[in-house]
């Protein structure tokens, strides 16, 4: 008897076989394999009723063709697709495409790959949900009635190439409104009354019977009164307190909480950590064999299993102590309303497979990400760390100073989790005695502009207006930064140009698109479809139908923006009529016939005209100047267009490997499409690579090896073409 398990991915295809017999075959679908047309609408209205045409795309038509041969010669049939409503969605689309009923299918499903849950999923299977299939159709048909209508919309008024989107929009305003707060910013003056005791930074708390806060003193002249009159005074400590101050456990991660953590702690992007947590689920090597060693990281529930957290407390009493361990186990739940909490939180699927013994089996990246999740998890199962803290009170006659000390107690859960509250000791006080204040000066401050968000920022500000849900988050920043919308710098998110005129038009016109609480009850309406509580034909034909007429009449009442303005000037490339445009970056010149003439420059200005350099170029031996671009200044060939070479301002860095064609020096460099490796002797030596050279020689030819950090792993591969050895470091 042959059993079939379909699941998407196929690296959690391959952890899955290492715990079933022969009588299981598991196969990927590698994601969704039905969707709407990439060049069509796909959504047929007739009436009330609104019917998606999904297609099967050509890079999927081969899998589709093995799954139904594969299908055809099985006995059962399981459906293994992620627990969320996106898996839900896909497992319906699978069985679609081999011909089989989705409700007749067994559906598995599975929080957790190891031995154990996934036999416990086979023996209790269920049917495919519809209604979180409906649920998922819904947002589907909504992101492409939104998308496919209104983008040709703001590019036809605004510029080619621009688009919109449900959640994308939503989030970009968001962004907008930050950095319109920022622009609208006026710094206020406010001064403080510094001093010290003893050494120690005190802060004025109380002056001529008021209470001091940031905007108080506000003015030079007033400071420096109050600095006059303090330096005439006695200070006295009037009151010394001591007590505890509980530093409480925090609850395991969640998706947005994981994004924020790797965010602020690791450096790295959503998009990124996502990457990494997905193949920690889907299977990694361990000292007991391939396994997935976490939770499935798409979730906003903060739930943990049972069996979860008394094997954390076992192992917190046998390595750490009983005053490490709570009486009580510790439970967390979401303030969100729509938070799925039969889910779980993030956390490690073995508590013993410590991220020490981790470190053997995993990369560094796959490491660090691990380490968060486990000593979260562990953490928030053991015991408050308590601070014992000290407040000094210094009175003058009219003036108090307050100084405040800490000490470490007990570490409780920073024992795992780290602690960034450092110490702060003070010297011997004593009630009733008499101190003089040293130095005593006033410093002039300004009131600073809020901080632009960062991506860890933006997703929590994301989550706090329900806007989204834990699998959009990534790829909605990941949406406005392909679409030229934000630009990340330093981690902080900052809007293009083209981004304010786009929220601008959809503010005035659509500003149900853009308001973030229209959002959220569309995706609270979405949870309740899921639920069947909401039928999702009604949903889609009460928000297509008065969206619809709003696109009608904009065609006809919005006003074009489009900034196009003849030069007077000659493309040097076509010889057609130059024209100012509006970019993402602001106004340029470009040729009057794009797209067929691509031909682009600056617009003249001080700030745009190029700097003279004494460098020539290595490719015409033309001199080469200095220019602007939105990645910095670059050296430039002057005589382009006619020679279009280009050079890094900053020094290239040279590595100590020799050449592996001419023996000359190695060049590590950048360009658009990222960092690559050059030999120095260029253009008379055309050695280039992608992968970082080596010093390594291949055992088989003796040729030269690259070194390659894949997805799969970081191995060294020769460059013969002919030869292609591969050595896993």
């Amino acid at each position: 008897m042959s059993k079939l398990i379909i699941v998407e991915s196929p690296a959690k295809a391959k952890t899955i076989k290492n715990f079933l017999g022969k009588d299981f075959e598991v196969i990927a679908s590698k994601g969704h394999i039905r969707d709407l047309p990439k060049s069509s609408f796909g959504i047929k209205i007739e009436k009330d009723s609104f019917k998606p045409e999904y297609r099967v795309s050509k890079e999927h038509s081969a899998i589709v063709k093995e799954l139904k041969a594969k299908a055809k010669n099985a006995d059962t049939i399981y459906i293994a697709t992620d627990e969320d409503r996106e898996g839900e969605a896909i497992g319906f689309h699978i069985a679609h495409a081999i011909g089989k009923d989705p409700q007749k299918l067994p559906r598995i499903v599975f929080h957790e790959i190891t031995k154990s849950a996934i036999t416990h999923a086979i023996q209790n299977p269920r049917e495919i949900d519809m209604d979180q299939v409906d649920a998922q159709q819904t947002r589907r048909l909504l992101d492409r009635i939104v998308g496919y209508k209104l983008s040709p919309l703001l590019s036809s008024k605004i510029q080619r190439g621009l688009s919109a989107g449900r959640v994308q929009s939503s989030t970009l305003k968001i962004v907008i409104d930050k950095e319109r707060e920022i622009n609208a910013f006026t710094p206020v003056e406010y001064h403080s009354i510094d001093t010290k005791f003893k050494g120690i930074e005190a802060t004025l708390i109380r002056y001529d019977g008021k209470k001091i806060e940031k905007l108080s003193i506000s003015t030079k002249e007033q400071a420096k009164n109050i600095v006059q009159t303090l330096l005439k005074e006695n200070f006295i400590v009037t009151k010394i307190e001591n007590r505890d101050r509980v530093s409480k456990t925090p609850p395991p991660l969640m998706t947005s909480t994981l994004q924020q953590s790797a965010s602020s702690m690791l450096g790295y992007s959503p998009k990124k950590t996502m990457i990494v947590a997905q193949k920690l689920y889907e299977g990694v090597k361990t000292d007991t064999g391939v396994m997935g060693i976490i939770t499935y990281m798409r979730t906003d529930s903060l739930n943990l299993a049972k069996e979860a957290v008394n094997s954390a407390r076992d192992f917190i009493k046998d390595n750490f102590g009983d005053k490490y361990l709570p009486k009580k186990p510790k439970f967390y739940s979401t303030k969100s309303n729509s938070a799925q909490e039969a889910h779980e939180a993030i956390r490690p699927v073995r508590v013993d497979f410590t991220p020490q013994i981790a470190k053997a089996f995993l990369n560094s990246e796959e490491h660090r990400v691990y380490s968060l999740i486990y000593n979260r998890f562990l953490a928030c199962q053991m015991e408050n760390a308590i601070f014992d803290t000290q407040s000094i009170l210094i009175d003058s006659s009219s003036a108090t100073y307050k100084i405040i000390g800490r000490k470490l107690k007990f570490d409780g859960f920073y024992r795992v989790n780290g602690n960034s509250d450092k110490d702060k000791l003070l010297p011997d006080f004593s009630e009733g005695e008499s101190i003089k204040p040293n130095p005593l000066s006033s410093t002039q401050h300004f009131t600073e502009p809020p901080s632009r968000y960062s991506e860890a920022s933006l997703i929590k500000a994301l989550e706090a207006n329900g806007i989204g849900r834990p699998s959009t988050y990534a790829p909605t920043i990941s949406i406005l930064q392909s679409r030229e919308y934000i630009e990340i710098e330093k981690k902080q998110i900052t809007p293009t140009k083209i981004a304010f005129k786009v929220i601008e038009l959809l503010e005035e016109h659509f500003n149900e698109i853009v308001d973030s609480e229209f959002t959220s009850k569309m995706e609270e309406t979405l949870d309740l479809i899921a639920q069947n509580e909401k039928n999702w034909q009604k949903i889609l034909n009460e928000f297509y139908y008065p969206f619809m007429d709003k696109i009608t009449k904009g065609k006809s009442s919005i006003k074009s923006q489009k900034v196009v303005k003849p030069t007077g000037e000659q493309c040097p490339d076509c010889g057609e009529e130059l024209v100012i445009r509006a970019g993402r970056y602001g106004e340029f010149i470009s040729c009057s016939t794009y797209p067929k003439c691509k031909y682009t420059k600056n617009i003249s200005g001080e700030d745009d005209e190029p700097e003279l350099s004494d460098k020539i170029c290595n490719k015409c031996a033309e001199p080469m100047v200095i220019k602007n671009s939105r990645r910095g200044k670059f050296y430039a060939c002057s005589a382009y267009p006619k020679c279009k070479n280009t050079e890094s301002l900053i020094p290239p860095k040279k590595l100590k490997i020799p050449c592996p064609k001419c023996g000359g020096d190695i060049l590590e460099r950048s360009s658009k499409r990222g960092k690559f490796f050059g030999c120095g002797n260029y253009p008379d030596c055309d050695f280039i690579s992608k992968y970082e050279p080596t010093d390594a020689s291949c055992p088989k030819c003796k040729g030269s090896m690259v070194k390659k950090i894949l997805k799969k792993g970081t191995f060294l591969e020769c460059i013969n073409k002919e030869c292609k050895e591969k050595i896993t470091i």
